[in-house]
């Protein structure tokens, strides 16, 4: 075999071509948002949980998600203000979503995590899990009231809109899932109850769901049950310093990146505070830590580095996980870099460019990048979950104009909820 003349060298691979940041911030929104629009259940419109469709025992098709499709739903006015799709178009889409959720089997007004898009019947998440998630109903509840303030213009389809969606948040009575203890309870079905027994305790994604407790005008909870069963009486308070940045709140670490990020598509945190935190700077200490942690990258995994970073929950090599700093097995989830986008702009950027143009043949696709990745174990997911893809779009949002943290700031339960709760926002 005959050496290649000096003159040759090494050959490039074919390289993605470079466009400007605006533009791959436009073009990873507009991919993303079409997880929730093109890729939509038909019958429902609701988002399905995830594009494969034989996860779910075969059911990966027909199973809608409640949180996810609120994040969705939350980026309807930005895809309307970008162009991608019309006002009037969004109105349609959002009758059809909300003739499937008058219908649909509720729990005490509450929605259930899972649906058949195709019927309405609840699909159990876990075989306890059957009934009622007011977790997953406050994410769903966000997207809607972000759209409900979207739709501004006095004339009787929007006001019909804004009325629907604030029925639905009439029906849901919150106050039968504090069981007369001071907390939240997750979850109740009428045939298990409240067998799962899982209080909603802070510090972690679920901040909304004491915030639209409060603001209910029909089922409201009491500050009380916020400082009691939220924030523990002042023990979700952290304090501590992790490699290199205090976290006001929450485990050590700070856990997966999500709990910066589904509360706070409406939540605008820039001027929130209480007495146990200012919530700006939680969630950009949480996001700095995560940042620091893959940068310095102690168990050594390939990829990790400045420009490849995010720990959260996602699918991974071995099925699922909620993967942190203290449950780091490899995999780096997009979202989580690229949703703390107005918490870290520059390191999110960053993150964002490498997986385009250094990983883009293994990461991007349809809807954007897939679902989480490793180069460590040479494992690259092809597919997506709405939980995942929703907050992409509706954080860039508001790290860009703001637009859903203004919608929803503006809504007068919203503001009911965190006066009652003691906020200064």
């Amino acid at each position: 075999m005959t050496a290649p003349p000096p003159d040759v060298g090494f050959i490039e691979q074919p390289t993605v071509e470079r466009i400007s940041s605006e533009a791959l911030m436009d073009l990873v929104q507009e991919r993303t948002f079409n997880y929730f629009w093109e890729f939509a259940e038909s019958n429902s419109g609701l988002a399905r949980e995830t594009s494969k469709d034989n996860a779910i025992g075969g059911d990966g098709a027909r199973v809608v998600t409640t949180g996810g499709s609120g994040f969705g739903i939350a980026s309807f006015p930005a895809a309307v203000e970008r162009g991608w799709i019309t006002r009037s178009e969004s109105i349609e889409r959002m009758q059809k979503i909300l003739n499937f959720l008058e219908n649909c089997e509720t729990y005490h007004g509450a929605f259930s995590h899972w649906y058949l898009g195709d019927s309405g019947v609840t699909r159990d998440f876990s075989p306890l899990d059957d009934g009622a998630d007011i977790v997953e109903t406050a994410f769903l509840l966000e997207g809607l009231l972000i759209y409900k303030q979207y739709m501004s213009v006095n004339d009787p389809e929007e006001l019909d809109i804004r009325n629907r969606i604030t029925a639905l948040y009439d029906n849901v009575e919150w106050s039968f899932f504090e069981r007369g203890q001071n907390v939240l309870t997750w979850h109740w079905s009428p045939d298990n109850e409240f067998a799962i027994d899982l209080q909603i305790q802070g510090w972690n994604e679920a901040l909304l769901v004491y915030v639209l407790a409060a603001g209910s005008n029909t089922f409201p909870i009491t500050r009380e049950t916020y400082e009691n069963g939220w924030a523990r009486n002042g023990q979700m308070v952290n304090g501590n310093t992790y490699v290199g940045t205090m976290l006001p709140l929450g485990v050590d670490f700070g856990g997966p990146l999500f709990y910066s990020h589904y509360s706070f598509i409406g939540l605008d945190p820039r001027n929130l505070s209480d007495q146990y935190a200012n919530y700006l700077e939680q969630n950009i200490a949480h996001s700095l830590i995560n940042y620091e942690y893959c940068r310095n990258n102690p168990k050594d995994f390939l990829g990790y580095g400045g420009d490849s970073w995010g720990l959260t929950a996602s699918n991974d090599y071995n099925g699922y996980a909620v993967h942190d700093p203290l449950n780091d097995i490899g995999v780096i989830t997009p979202t989580a870099a690229l949703s703390s986008f107005p918490y870290t702009p520059d390191k999110s950027m960053a993150a964002m460019e490498y997986f385009y143009y250094n990983l883009n043949d293994r990461l991007w696709g349809q809807y954007g990048f897939y679902d989480a990745f490793s180069e460590e174990f040479n494992y690259f997911d092809d597919g997506y979950l709405a939980i995942d893809q929703g907050p992409i779009v509706a954080m860039i949002e508001n790290h860009r104009t703001q637009l859903l943290w203004n919608l929803f700031m503006q809504d007068e339960q919203v503001q009911k909820g965190l006066d009652v709760l003691g906020f200064i926002y």
